[in-house]
């Protein structure tokens, strides 16, 4: 697909995405979403435009996520839906395949280690040839089952060029469908994801995902790069939920292609909606986050960012579906008490009332005041 692009160094093509949220939870400690929960944020991520929505673990029988898995299939169907199966060898490969089709899976992505540290922590050596080995056994079995197939890089990032793009080619050779370079620890700067990307895109027949971790805060700009170099898929979760600092956040993704590519191809009205879904099913609550689908993202207390929002904002607030709030505590103003109250204000000493409620807030200890708000303080204060 061709992109009118405002960066000449841009991709010619535009990523498509896939969302961990269902998935990346499981790692996240105190994060456990019920049936209930996927089915909603499967739903909405379909909705929002979302090409694949990855969902739960299996690692051999009996998958605990299997309540998950399938709720998220009768949402959304299977076609749509994609299961990280763990490879750590031969035979708990084979079980866990054995799983995910039992639970109607038709992608599975597996989750292999890449360099030497996770490796030796995880297949019980650090030998490029015994991974090799394993892998090719882990694709060729799945692909036999019939299997869309996408294939990992754990700690990828961390994984040095010799080392990887060999893997990566023999993935490949062995039916792989796709490879997904998991940036399990957080370490590249864009310009080095760049550069790391374009070795990998550089093998012939690749089809190349990223899959950002966020505790330098690069997630976003790092799997952007990865587009810059030829990347064909990107790898997010709602709010960035995910263990270590969490993931490349969908909401700023999306707002970030649409920004900077022109893309419109994905309905943004879903993204406040969704992370609010996201953040009660995660029992995360409402604290701050950044990004633009947050309570404070549109919220405001100076009269000219409400009165000419449009100077302040990247994109509009109902383009996400959220909406524009005044929120404020002691910094009252005429200018702002009159736009909170809109047509009311006519018949009000406005000048008057700013006195009192500002006197009020005062001994009430300044708690937070949205229009409404000041809209009732009005009636009690005509009432006086």
């Amino acid at each position: 697909m061709a992109v009118s692009r405002q960066d000449g160094g841009l991709s010619e093509r535009l990523p498509h995405i896939s969302d961990a949220t269902l998935r990346d939870s499981a790692h996240m400690a105190g994060v456990e979403f019920g049936p209930k929960d996927a089915a909603v944020i499967a739903d909405l991520l379909v909705r929002t435009g979302v090409d694949l929505v990855e969902v739960g673990m299996i690692s051999g029988p009996s998958s605990k996520d299997e309540d998950l898995i399938l709720a998220t299939h009768e949402s959304i169907g299977p076609d749509r839906s994609m299961s990280l199966v763990v490879v750590r060898d031969r035979p708990q490969a084979t079980r866990a395949l054995d799983e995910a089709l039992r639970l109607g899976v038709t992608h599975v992505m597996f989750s292999i280690p890449t360099s030497e540290e996770h490796a030796a922590l995880k297949l019980g050596t650090p030998s490029a040839k015994y991974l090799h080995s394993v892998a090719r056994a882990a694709i060729q079995a799945a692909k036999d089952r019939g299997f869309h197939v996408t294939f990992s890089g754990e700690d990828g990032a961390r994984t040095p060029r010799e080392r990887l793009v060999p893997y990566v080619a023999a993935g490949f050779e062995a039916g792989a469908d796709r490879f997904r370079l998991a940036e399990t620890v957080a370490y590249l700067s864009p310009w080095q994801m760049e550069e790391k990307i374009a070795d990998l895109t550089a093998i012939d027949g690749a089809e190349i995902e990223i899959h950002s971790h966020n505790m330098l805060g690069m997630a976003v700009a790092n799997s952007l790069a990865a587009v810059r170099a030829g990347a064909e898929w990107i790898s997010a979760t709602v709010g960035g939920i995910g263990e270590r600092g969490g993931n490349a956040p969908l909401a700023e993704l999306l707002t970030s292609l649409r920004v900077v590519y022109g893309d419109t191809r994905f309905d943004l009205t879903h993204l406040t909606e969704l992370s609010r879904a996201a953040l009660a099913g995660a029992g995360l609550g409402e604290a701050f986050q950044s990004g633009p689908t947050t309570p404070h993202a549109f919220a405001y207390e100076l009269p000219g960012q409400l009165s000419h929002p449009e100077a302040y904002e990247t994109l509009p607030a109902e383009l996400m579906g959220n909406s524009r709030e005044l929120r404020v505590r002691s910094r009252l103003t005429p200018a702002l008490v009159t736009w909170a109250l809109a047509d009311e204000a006519a018949d009000l000493d406005v000048d008057a009332f700013t006195v009192w409620l500002t006197s009020r807030q005062e001994q009430r200890g300044n708690p937070l005041l949205d229009a409404d708000a000041v809209r009732k303080s009005a009636v009690e204060f005509r009432a006086l």
